[in-house]
């Protein structure tokens, strides 16, 4: 009898990526492309049908094989109804992605935030054989966050639960991609540190980064893990500032929820886990409790990209009743 698979699907700020998978084999194909937000909906929509399609193809999956597929979109979103409410990052607000997507392929459609998709896959697949009760927070393009509670995935009354990139840290800040002033995301994230460094270097601040990467191209992750190499003095003070806020908030946090783990992923953490790691969970130690900060494992997830492929899993069978 042939495996049954699902596709799971990382909708991330600058692409996409595909996967096929199973519990037994595993993730046994991805296929990656570049996001262009700005095309708008309808070429998104067709873009994520011709992944599919390309996935199956690259997978060598008959169709009666693939039993889902699973989004994993980075913003709020209600998986039961597959109203995407505003994914900053996409450009997208009230978008249902599921209705729209399921006219151009065959296979159902189940849509979850990425970092929950994320933390469901963590929970199953990431060997933190003691979580229970866990914040999961990932830095990359965004700020995104999840909840897992008695092993379980907390979504909140509205579904939005986990929303911390959203939580404001500084009402003067920059504005956010959600309209509000100095949200977490629009201080501390990846876009938010190249975004600082670049107004720096406009104001003749000296960085390596301008011989990293090209003028008018993003400053991505592993160009500002090479400049920290290079011991960039600009890059890791707008790093070491912002890893400073992300673990003051996460203090903050900690105090409300008493999770015994705090696990941290992303492109940015995949790229400078060593380095900003233990810079976070100083400025965590520093304003949680002590009585709850000791008991608290703070650390980077090794899954990588894979832990939201992998969560995939865990949504077909929790809203499709199926197995894989």
């Amino acid at each position: 009898m042939k495996e049954n698979y699902i596709i799971s699907i990382d909708m991330g700020g600058t692409k996409i990526l595909s996967a096929a998978l199973n519990s037994k084999e595993g993730i046994i194909c991805k296929v990656k492309k570049a996001t262009n937000v700005e095309e708008g909906k309808a070429t998104y929509i067709k873009k994520l049908a011709e992944i599919i399609k390309e996935t199956q193809k690259e997978a060598g999956l008959k169709t009666e094989q693939i039993k889902a597929v699973c989004l994993g979109v980075p913003g709020s979103v209600n998986p039961v109804t597959g109203i995407i409410g505003v994914a900053p990052n996409l450009g997208i607000k009230n978008f249902n992605i599921k209705e729209e997507l399921q006219r151009a392929i065959s296979f159902p459609v189940l849509i979850e935030n990425d970092v929950n998709l994320a933390a469901l896959g963590i929970n199953r697949f990431g060997g933190f054989s003691k979580m229970k009760n866990a914040l999961i927070v990932y830095i990359g393009t965004g700020i995104g966050g999840a909840l897992i509670f008695d092993n379980k995935i907390y979504r909140g009354s509205g579904f939005f639960a986990g929303e911390i990139g959203h939580i404001t840290v500084d009402k003067s800040g920059p504005v956010c991609g959600c309209g509000k002033k100095g949200c977490l995301e629009a201080v501390a994230s990846r876009s938010a540190i190249a975004k600082n460094i670049l107004k720096d270097i406009k104001q003749k601040k000296s960085s390596k980064i301008t011989k990293l990467v090209p003028a008018g191209k993003q400053i991505k992750s592993k160009a500002l893990a090479n400049a920290v190499k290079l011991g960039d003095k600009l890059v890791i003070k707008h790093i070491t500032d912002a890893c400073r806020v992300i673990g003051t908030e996460l203090g903050n946090l900690g105090n409300l929820l008493n999770v015994d783990s705090i696990i941290l992923g992303g492109g940015l953490i995949e790229a400078l886990d060593k380095f900003m790691v233990p810079k976070i969970k100083e400025a965590y130690k520093n304003n949680a409790l002590k009585d709850i900060a000791k008991g608290v494992l703070i650390k980077s997830v090794k899954l990588g990209e894979d832990a939201a492929l992998l969560g995939g899993i865990a949504l077909a069978e929790e809203f499709l009743e199926i197995k894989v």
